[in-house]
């Protein structure tokens, strides 16, 4: 009986061996710790601010330095911009459509500033002296200066995207980087453009009501390209 009993128990530890238990197996440290340097290593996704036709415009800085993010109408022939994102301050109807919906927004909030009514113009708050990518890939074709008064006051950058040719994305209140030039190719979200000037110094800022540094902003607008169709 006793022998019976101890083979039967050899039995179960051969087989137990052989195909093991099924458990999953814990990796070692070393390799825990390689995939997690590599997860850290990996470059962060463009975040998506908004979009015109089939172009996306990303943040000209980093999520972590926006104050806040503001859309207005301007004149001209600027074009209308759809924003991604939550509208923080939406009205009640447009909650209580959201909620019923349930169609979920992803992507930064905003803010419908003040003024005039549309989406032709975003404003990214971020403190003077921040650093400006380009929100989209393309090429400089026009550098000019922002004036104020007869002042100023850092300058309009102009880019053609490789994406969508026939129009240009113009960036204001941004101090260009001395090595920028016209005919200097743009790579969004890496390309550095120049820092965000203290336009609100000399100009209140409509996005100074929802953001910190007085409303200080790159200001982005896009525009039909010359002898392209309205």
């Amino acid at each position: 009986m006793v022998l019976g009993i101890v083979a039967a128990l050899a039995l179960v530890t051969l087989l137990l061996t052989a195909f093991g238990s099924g458990a999953p197996e814990r990796p070692s440290a070393p390799v825990a710790a390689a995939t997690l340097a590599a997860t850290e290593s990996r470059p962060l996704e463009p975040e998506v601010l908004a979009t015109v036709g089939n172009l996306q415009l990303q943040l000209p800085v980093t999520a972590e330095e926006v104050t806040a993010i503001g859309f207005h109408g301007a004149p001209g022939d600027a074009l209308e911009l759809q924003p991604v994102g939550r509208q923080v301050n939406e009205g009640l109807l447009a909650r209580l459509w959201r909620r019923i919906a349930g169609a979920p927004k992803t992507g930064p909030v905003w803010y419908q500033l003040e003024g005039s009514r549309g989406t032709e113009v975003v404003d990214v708050g971020a403190v003077p002296g921040t650093d400006v990518y380009a929100p989209v890939n393309g090429t400089v074709v026009a550098i000019s200066d922002y004036v104020i008064d007869g002042q100023a006051y850092g300058a309009r950058i102009d880019l053609r995207p490789t994406q969508a040719p026939s129009v240009i994305v113009s960036l204001n209140h941004v101090q260009p980087d001395p090595s920028l030039a016209v005919g200097s190719p743009a790579l969004g979200g890496s390309s550095k453009l120049g820092t965000v000037v203290d336009v609100a110094a000399v100009e209140r800022q409509a996005l100074a009501s929802h953001a910190r540094a007085a409303g200080n902003n790159v200001t982005i607008e896009v525009h039909p390209g010359a002898g392209s169709l309205p």
